[in-house]
């Protein structure tokens, strides 16, 4: 034996399955925690609710997987090209020679790249129109209700509520939220929808979403699309109210109005009640002043027209004279046209002969058309007396009767019916013979269709119809 062959009798041998699980358990025990920095690329989330996809930089990729019970809790969603920091552990898929990052959580990388993709998500709820101005609602004057989304601990919550009752008391309704952490944007979503779901009686004029400052990572849940789509196609007005005058958020864009602070978000909602009690009182004495310099101008007005008139009696003298001429002429005309209309009558009327002579014309020419009629019906059978004899002549020619009488004889088989056709008679059929005068005989058939004869007694019930000729 060789050396090279004792050499390679001493490598141990594994099968493919053997080592691909000591490298496995290799990777993982090496790689069980690691912090691995990257841009998402090529995500996948099919049915089952797993997230399959790579992390990639300048140079190299490294597939990743989160399962579908991390990803639901992550803080962050992925998005294609997010700069991210993923905690997690390496292993390695058996079936493919491959290994993998096993994602256990996710943070964005740094500022820069949380507000790369707040750019990029804005834009495209701006291209969807969840910004849209024509989509803004006007905030009511004086609302009856208030409704406030924030958290039922904070400085917020008594802030507005302070600021309210120095305005103008009113109605509050508190949903309480979280304002951050996981989760918030989650209940924030559900606080508006259900403001949205109250009945009529219950829902508040105008809602408040309001929280403190903080950092850009303490605002996320504002700018969540869940949080800015629910603000954007709310049918109850919002005021957004989310940090200090120089934080800036999403929901900003989709809110009907933006506050700088929750206080300010108060003093949008309602005006100051002493202001309007003011405004009411100089409003009153200006309505006042008004309607007694426009009764004064009037009245003064009225004067100078009444003036200007005339004594109401004497415009009515006058009137009453013009009614009575007018009554005199109307009383003459109408004599005159029954006058015109009774001459009328009278000469068309001689025109028009009496009752009586109508009748009479009407008689004669009655008796006229009776004796025509007369006539005519006379006329009438008469022809058709003539034409009945011709076509009774003309029957009695052609009658079998007559044939009968030139010696022809008509063959009757033994249910009366004349026979045709010798073929129809069969050897030792019974037949019978009718001659003239109706006189009949019987016969039998024999095998060369010849008939023996038996003379039949004629009866005056015998069949007169008339039949074929053999």
């Amino acid at each position: 034996m060789s050396d090279s062959t004792e050499q390679r009798s001493n490598i141990p041998e594994f099968s493919v399955s053997e080592l691909a699980f000591s490298l496995k358990r290799t990777i993982e025990d090496n790689y069980a925690r690691v912090r691995v920095r990257g841009e998402l690329s090529r995500i996948s989330i099919p049915k089952s609710g797993h997230m399959y996809t790579s992390l990639k930089d300048e140079k190299s990729v490294i597939d990743a997987v989160c399962w579908k019970g991390v990803l639901s809790k992550l803080s962050i969603k992925p998005e294609e090209g997010l700069e991210v920091i993923c905690i997690g552990r390496i292993t390695t898929y058996s079936a493919r020679s491959n290994y993998q990052l096993i994602i256990e959580s996710m943070e964005l990388a740094g500022e820069g790249a949380l507000l790369k993709m707040l750019e990029d998500r804005k834009k495209r709820l701006a291209t969807e129109g969840i910004f849209a101005a024509e989509k803004k609602q006007p905030i009511p004057f004086l609302p009856q209700r208030i409704g406030v989304v924030t958290s039922p601990t904070g400085a917020v919550i008594r802030d507005i509520l302070h600021r309210l009752n120095d305005r103008f008391p009113r109605h509050v309704m508190v949903w309480p939220v979280k304002v951050q952490g996981e989760g918030a944007d989650k209940e924030i979503t559900a606080a508006i929808n259900g403001f949205n779901m109250l009945p009529d009686n219950q829902k508040p004029n105008v809602i408040i979403v309001a929280r403190g400052g903080g950092s850009l990572e303490d605002l996320m849940p504002f700018n969540e699309e869940n949080v800015v789509r629910a603000t954007g196609n709310s049918k109850i007005p919002i005021i957004s109210a989310v940090g200090h005058e120089t934080d800036t958020t999403l929901i900003d864009y989709a809110a009907d109005l933006r506050a700088p602070t929750p206080t300010g978000a108060a003093e949008m909602a309602v005006p100051v009640r002493l202001n309007l009690i003011a405004q009411i009182a100089d409003n009153e004495n200006r309505l006042i002043n008004g309607a007694r310099r426009m009764l004064s101008e009037n009245r003064h007005k009225l004067d100078t027209l009444a003036a200007k008139l005339g004594d109401p009696a004497h415009l009515l003298e006058l009137k009453t004279q013009q009614i009575d001429h007018a009554s005199d002429r109307l009383d003459h005309s109408f004599k005159n046209y029954i006058s015109v209309k009774k001459n009328d009558f009278l000469k068309k009327s001689a025109y028009i002969p009496s009752p009586k002579q109508n009748i009479k014309l009407a008689g004669n020419a009655l008796n006229l058309c009776v004796e025509r009629m007369e006539r005519y019906k006379t006329r009438t059978i008469e022809n058709k007396h003539i034409k009945l004899k011709q076509m009774q002549e003309k029957l009695e020619l052609l009658s079998f009767e007559n044939v009968l009488k030139r010696g022809y004889v008509v063959v009757r088989d033994e249910n009366d019916r004349p026979v045709t056709h010798a073929s129809s008679l069969s050897n030792g059929e019974n037949v019978n013979l009718q001659f003239r005068d109706n006189q009949r005989v019987s016969a039998i058939i024999n095998g060369d269709k010849k008939a023996t004869y038996t003379k039949k007694t004629r009866t005056k019930t015998d069949s007169q119809d008339q039949g074929s000729l053999f």
